[in-house]
């Protein structure tokens, strides 16, 4: 499943602007309502009770925030460049600046896991990772995401 199945162009910010992990979340929550027609409360406390269980941070200055909604018809995804890093209670100590929300179904479920797994392979590929640091408008961090894997190249 190539990555631009689960986000759009439109579900790309390329220099968010927040100074906390739960205005990051609070601002995900909020595109993701906008663009998906769910709930943007529903949408945040599930994020918050997903982060309570243990950060969503998977390190090199990388978080996944995810959790699931009742309501959702598909998998979507949101990504951001954050303007400056910011403390995500990473393993590694690492502040977060790449950040990608996914939502899925209630019944998703492997399909919810090889998701996450896919991007947590892309985000944590260092040239990638390096590549959308560098990006500064919507159309080129798309473009950076939509890239076939290494392995498959």
């Amino acid at each position: 499943m190539p990555i631009t199945d689960l986000v759009a162009p439109e579900a790309i910010l390329p220099a968010l602007k927040v100074i906390s992990k739960k205005q990051a979340l609070q601002e995900l929550a909020a595109r993701a309502a906008g663009l998906t027609g769910q709930n943007e409360r529903t949408i945040f406390e599930v994020l918050l009770q997903r982060e309570k269980l243990g950060t969503t941070a998977v390190g090199y200055g990388v978080a996944i925030p995810h959790g699931k909604l009742p309501k959702l018809e598909k998998l979507f995804g949101l990504f951001a460049r954050l303007e400056r890093p910011i403390d995500f209670e990473a393993m590694d100590g690492q502040p977060v600046d790449l950040v990608f929300l996914l939502l899925a179904p209630e019944g998703a479920g492997a399909d919810h896991l090889k998701a996450l797994a896919r991007i947590a392979r892309l985000l944590r590929d260092q040239d990638v990772a390096k590549k959308l640091r560098a990006s500064r408008d919507a159309q080129a961090i798309y473009s950076v995401l939509a890239l076939p894997p290494a392995s498959a190249a």
